[in-house]
């Protein structure tokens, strides 16, 4: 069962972030950050997912002091797979042009990240290498999600400007409502995935 929701908390996050990219208001510093580089440099934004995934990982076992946690890259993989699928598969169906269809496209991803990212935190899966950093900031600050989340959406978005990935309203909203609505969806996506793995757990125990 967390396999399952583990990978369906992935496929909700890159949907989402397909949307926040597809709105052409800005999207989040790090995800403005992998298309700046595509655009720039080449290879495609879930490639670069990847790839800056990798040196994240090594970023976060430093600050752990522990060994890099490697199974980070899985997650990163399927995360990187799952941005160039939905970005494919909607390039055509979601063109957004009126300001309010844009608005409403750029909510949609906005609000779907958060769950996403939400639901696979609590499987307890390695973590994307930035949401690990999230956390890890979290525990040294002794801070919210809020205050690490937006510490790190800070640092992207001056990355993002050097490479000239699309920054817009929508980058200034991800930042001040991001780590909000993570914040928000983590307590009860925690209870739904309890009860899950319990009803799954119990189910096993009366086939035997």
């Amino acid at each position: 069962m967390k396999i399952v929701l583990y990978v369906f908390g992935i496929l909700i996050l890159t949907f989402g972030i397909s949307f926040t990219l597809q709105s052409d208001l800005g999207t989040s510093p790090f995800d403005a950050l992998l298309v700046g580089l595509s655009n720039n440099v080449g290879l495609t934004v879930g490639s670069w997912e990847i790839i800056i995934a990798f040196l994240l990982i090594c970023c976060n076992a430093l600050l752990k002091k522990e060994r890099p946690e490697v199974l980070g890259l899985v997650t990163a993989f399927i995360t990187g797979i799952g941005i160039d699928l939905w970005l494919f598969l909607l390039h055509d169906l979601v063109t957004p042009e009126l300001m309010l269809s844009k608005v409403l496209c750029f909510s949609i991803g906005l609000v779907t990240i958060g769950l996403g990212t939400a639901i696979y935190l609590h499987t307890n899966f390695a973590p994307i290498p930035i949401d690990r950093l999230t956390l890890i900031i979290q525990e040294l600050t002794k801070k919210t999600l809020f205050f690490s989340r937006t510490v790190i959406y800070f640092v992207f978005l001056i990355l993002a400007i050097i490479f000239k990935g699309p920054i817009g309203v929508g980058t200034i909203l991800t930042v001040c409502f991001g780590g909000l609505i993570l914040h928000f969806f983590m307590p009860y996506t925690k209870k739904v995935i309890d009860r899950l793995v319990c009803y799954d757990a119990n189910e096993k125990d009366h086939s035997i």
